[in-house]
């Protein structure tokens, strides 16, 4: 089955770029020139994986973002940014986003992103059909479903892999490089905090405590380790 990618994006010349781009890359393609046409669309079409330009016209990209995470917690996002601040770009991962793209860019290189996102969203309904679990904690790998005491947890993409890592590994330390490896891939370009953000945001849904955490322990001057029980 054919994968339904969104593009938000007010300029017509960008959006006529990457519709071409995707097409190519045989993928279904939805467009939106504003962030409230994005919205509807992507609850009409359910896309796989939505391109979120942050400057649109009426409601912004972080906005938009915001409101299908909270909607559509396994679609995969990026963000399409003129901005080069780290505050934009941490933003936009506190809001859910998976990835961010700084224009200018190349779109055979969004294209490939947006590969690599979905082979990562793929990865545990895939490969195996087992169930991870560990102490309050189950994975559904083939449902990629995140039980705590057997209920639910939303998770974005992002959040599913790092806690299936997490949990495949009790007590291994891993490092911040090796978290953007395994999780954003080696082709992942851009920096550690990345891994810190969702971290953060991973903590808040599974933590009793987000600020004195439990499960997830902060290895100083190492990186992150899911507590051994």
């Amino acid at each position: 089955m054919k994968h339904k990618i969104l593009i938000v994006e007010d300029e017509s010349s960008i959006r006529s770029l990457l519709r071409v781009s995707f097409k190519n890359s045989d993928y279904i393609v939805i467009e939106a020139s504003s962030g409230e046409e994005g919205i509807e669309k992507a609850r009409r079409e359910k896309p796989s994986v939505a391109i979120l330009d942050v400057m649109l016209p009426g409601i912004d990209g972080f906005m938009v973002c915001e409101a299908l995470r909270k909607e559509y917690p396994h679609m995969g996002m990026i963000m399409l940014t003129a901005r080069s601040q780290d505050t934009d770009k941490i933003l936009g991962l506190k809001l859910g986003a998976d990835d961010y793209v700084i224009k200018p860019f190349n779109p055979t290189e969004l294209v490939l992103r947006v590969q690599a996102l979905l082979r990562r969203m793929d990865d545990g309904k895939n490969k195996d059909d087992a169930i991870i679990e560990n102490g309050f904690f189950k994975i559904d790998t083939k449902a990629h479903i995140v039980y705590k005491k057997d209920v639910v947890i939303d998770m974005t993409p992002k959040e599913y892999l790092l806690m299936k890592m997490f949990m495949e590994n009790p007590g291994k330390a891993f490092t911040r490089d090796e978290l953007l490896d395994l999780v954003w891939g080696w082709d992942f370009v851009g920096d550690t905090k990345i891994v810190d953000v969702n971290i953060r945001r991973l903590r808040r849904k599974i933590e009793d405590d987000a600020s004195n955490p439990n499960f997830i322990e902060t290895v100083w001057g190492v990186g992150y380790r899911w507590k051994k029980s």
